[in-house]
């Protein structure tokens, strides 16, 4: 008896990983968050993209591809040192960022995305302060989630189709065939690489996935692609966690055995440096304090070290998630590393509470109402299509 229902409660599971994407709004803040901070920071960076990523940068074309051919990373940028490709290439990158945000065609969006921020931080891999490593992850993660079930305009666009309808979709097979062209002339010029390969394997799948949807939308092969791409997709959210917790406890725990953390004066020295006081008045005033520094950084250590152990404990877990995302707030400001702030807190932001960002969405779309001078939409509320574990979001 005991047998018969543990396989029923395993079924039960498996049925359910596999049916449902979890985390729609957990995936799509991440989305937003991750493209917004990519594309703030191309945009600030702009006038010195040169200097940081292209022709005029001290890491010269040569090192770059003596380098790559030693840890085999991908960047397109060592395709050619021509001006005119590395411009294509940042410009493709903050389109693919803007779309991203907006959730248009966003498996396109979230591949080309992933091109761009892997081409530029792999041709200077000593420029970045942290956030650009966290950005490096998710941008390969985001590529294996549905993270335009909701927020986006692919999500409006799904509302307005004729469930089980063949699809008319024009834009997408254009946009696919452009895709593949591009993808066939870089493996002609370059050769085989590991991206190129993932690249076309995604290209291949989303061709399925249109063909199916057009000419058999009830069919069970329809229904096995679905069900494949929901489990990807939880797999790559359950990763995308497990990441943000590796992270915090990596850095708790080797900040426990650095000396200057343990007598508590590690947050001192950082506020003395040129470099990181961008308010030097402010950070002079908080230096100050001695009880304030030993308070902020035995605070930092504590509250690092023990959230992945709070993620079973709604209430202090979000607790801790506002600390972590208020700190980071504190060194955007204090410090001068907004890009790194941004990033982690839009990674942070898996871990949100679904009533939260359910409220977050409502107050968002009455204040798009009112720019817009627009009346709210009359009908049903959006309908969630799954959620994670309340025991990890809220």
């Amino acid at each position: 008896m005991s047998t018969t229902t543990g396989e029923r409660a395993v079924a039960r599971v498996v049925q359910r990983v596999t049916a449902t994407a979890f985390g729609p709004y957990q995936t799509a803040i991440v989305r937003i968050g991750f493209g917004t901070t990519w594309l703030l920071f191309l945009l600030v960076e702009l006038p010195h993209r040169h200097q940081l990523y292209g022709p005029g940068g001290p890491w010269s074309w040569d090192m770059g591809r003596e380098l790559v051919a030693n840890n085999g990373a991908f960047t397109s940028l060592l395709w050619s040192d021509s001006s005119l490709w590395f411009e294509t290439v940042y410009g493709l990158s903050i389109v693919a960022s803007l779309l991203l945000i907006l959730g248009w065609r966003t498996r396109a969006a979230s591949a080309l995305f992933m091109f761009g921020v892997l081409s530029l931080q792999n041709r200077s891999i000593f420029v970045g302060d942290g956030g650009d490593n966290v950005v490096h992850l998710m941008a390969i993660y985001l590529v294996f989630t549905r993270c335009a079930q909701v927020w986006s305009l692919d999500a409006r666009r799904a509302a307005r189709a004729v469930p089980g309808a063949p699809s008319r979709d024009r834009v997408g097979p254009l946009l696919w065939a452009v895709l593949g062209a591009g993808l066939l002339v870089g493996t002609f010029l370059n050769g085989p690489d590991w991206m190129l390969w993932l690249l076309w394997l995604l290209w291949a799948a989303q061709g399925l996935w249109w063909l199916i949807c057009r000419e058999a939308p009830r069919s069970q092969l329809r229904l096995l692609l679905d069900v494949l791409a929901s489990t990807v997709h939880n797999c790559a959210l359950v990763v995308i966690m497990a990441e943000v917790c590796l992270i915090y406890a990596t850095a708790g725990w080797y900040k426990i055995q650095g000396t200057r953390w343990q007598d508590g004066t590690a947050l001192y020295y950082p506020l003395k440096l040129e470099y990181f006081t961008p308010w030097p008045a402010l950070s002079d005033a908080l230096a100050t304090s001695g009880l304030l520094m030993l308070v902020l950084t035995y605070g930092t250590v504590a509250v690092q070290v023990a959230f992945p152990f709070t993620l079973f404990n709604r209430r202090v877990k979000n607790v801790l998630l506002v600390v972590m995302m208020l700190e980071h707030a504190g060194i955007a400001v204090l410090l001068g590393l907004p890009v790194f702030s941004l990033a982690m807190i839009a990674a942070d932001a898996v871990f949100l509470p679904t009533a939260f960002l359910l409220w977050l969405g409502a107050r968002a779309g009455r204040a798009r109402d009112r720019v817009f001078s627009r009346r709210p939409a009359q009908g049903q509320p959006e309908r969630e299509s799954g959620e994670v574990p309340r025991t990890l979001v809220g």
